[in-house]
């Protein structure tokens, strides 16, 4: 049954019908019990498990991001690149439903992400956007005050939103071996980012002017080794 099924969901995955995908996979557990899906959702290959689980956050929940392991997660996770979602909305909605979701131990979900290859970049990426204030709490230890050098240490319970400033509190206090991966990389986002945003201005405030001419620095791997992950170019 349950390789039967794991063929169903990828053929329906494969004819773009993700939401059949997902009610195939449900419905073993609604005849069979969790633990059956379990099964099943550990014999599907990570790039099938990633297309339903991307597809639902916290406002659309899903029983396979309810039932989903830490080690079937991480895998998926690690993935998501292929998709080459330059915004990175599926990778935080799916973050957000699958590790604070109520009965999550969020701890042993970035363990297991922090143990894989491409696990930290990941995290990363969900964090780019939030660039400046993450550096800013590794430095201070406070989300407020970002344009002061004002120290005012948080506490867990005033970081816990669910979102990224739970993971941040958490990967800073709990991982901090997985943060110090994660920092660097946003400092060199930041800074391009903002090197980016002044070469913009520059250039409306004078046309005529030659692009400016940078090499964009080249950062070594999050995890320390040498990346073997897919390009940002959709790959599936």
């Amino acid at each position: 049954m349950s390789n039967a099924l794991v063929v169903k969901a990828a053929s329906l995955i494969r004819a773009g019908d993700i939401a059949g995908a997902e009610f195939a996979l449900v419905s073993i557990a609604e005849s069979e019990g969790d633990l059956a899906l379990v099964a099943v959702l550990e014999d599907m290959p990570p790039k099938d498990l990633l297309a339903v689980i991307r597809e639902f956050d916290a406002s659309h929940e899903s029983v396979v991001n309810l039932l989903v392991t830490p080690e079937q997660f991480a895998r998926a996770l690690v993935m998501e690149r292929l998709y080459g979602d330059h915004t990175h909305t599926h990778l935080r909605g799916m973050v957000n439903a699958v590790l604070f979701r109520e009965d999550a131990d969020t701890e042993e979900f970035l363990d297991a992400i922090g143990e894989l290859d491409g696990g930290c970049e990941a995290l990363v990426d969900y964090l780019s956007d939030r660039d400046e204030m993450v550096i800013h709490f590794a430095n201070y230890g406070t989300f407020n005050h970002l344009h002061t050098e004002e120290s005012d240490e948080i506490e867990k319970s005033e970081a816990t939103d669910h979102d990224w400033k739970q993971l941040t509190w958490l990967l800073k206090h709990d991982h901090p071996d997985m943060f110090e991966q994660v920092l660097p990389q946003l400092k060199i986002r930041l800074k391009q980012r903002l090197q980016a945003e002044a070469d913009l201005e520059q250039m409306e405030l004078d046309p005529t002017a030659p692009p400016p001419r940078r090499e964009m620095p080249t950062a070594p791997p999050a995890s320390g080794k040498p990346s073997s992950g897919p390009a940002e170019e959709s790959a599936l």
